[in-house]
């Protein structure tokens, strides 16, 4: 399958399994622009298609305006400690204001980085800045966040899945692609939705 269809499945999947009432706050939805696209290209030039193709469809989902409608919608997910936790897919401009921190991992944590925080081939010394942040969780990220890496240590793969967990914090690979990614939560049916969302 290719990375445009896989968008169109994961979108299609996920309609069909939500409420009435948020397919038809969807339907008041819009991709992200020609422009808009490019820009965050220019940013990001590794960004995956299948992502791109997302945007394309759904330019975000979390407090993002459409036409004078304010929409706010999880439609991803991860798991954390073996809980399902749904997800927002960021806009292009929510994702472009990450690409502004320019820390580390190892700058973050200070005196307290220890090799724990750090799950998998990530490079704790590349610079955040660098990842692109496409994803918070249900409570702005502040149990998590998701992450592509274009800059893994040895060992790893360029475009890997990194998902931040708080408390205690945690940075682990949890999919070598964007792509492998959205097909595990079409295999895993979704299980990320509240069924009274």
């Amino acid at each position: 399958m290719d990375n445009q269809n896989l968008a169109t499945k994961y979108l299609a999947g996920l309609i069909v399994r939500l409420p009435e009432e948020s397919r038809n706050e969807l339907s008041y939805t819009s991709g992200a622009s020609f422009e808009d696209l490019a820009r965050l290209k220019k940013a990001y030039p590794e960004c995956p298609q299948s992502l791109f193709e997302l945007l394309s469809h759904l330019n975000g989902t979390y407090h993002q305006t459409y036409g004078n409608r304010k929409f706010s919608l999880l439609i991803l997910g991860s798991e954390v400690d073996e809980f399902q936790h749904p997800h927002y897919l960021k806009s292009v401009d929510q994702i472009l204001f990450e690409y502004k921190d320019g820390r580390s991992i190892r700058d973050i944590y200070k005196e307290y980085f220890h090799l724990d925080l750090v799950q998998g081939p990530i490079d704790p010394d590349i610079s955040i800045d660098k990842w692109l942040c496409f994803s918070d969780c249900f409570n702005n990220g502040g149990t998590s966040r998701l992450y592509i890496d274009f800059n893994p240590m040895p060992g790893g793969t360029k475009g890997q899945i990194v998902q931040y967990i708080h408390d205690p914090d945690i940075y682990k690979v949890i999919a070598n692609s964007f792509d492998e990614y959205l097909q595990m939560l079409i295999e895993n049916d979704y299980s990320f939705l509240d069924p009274d969302l």
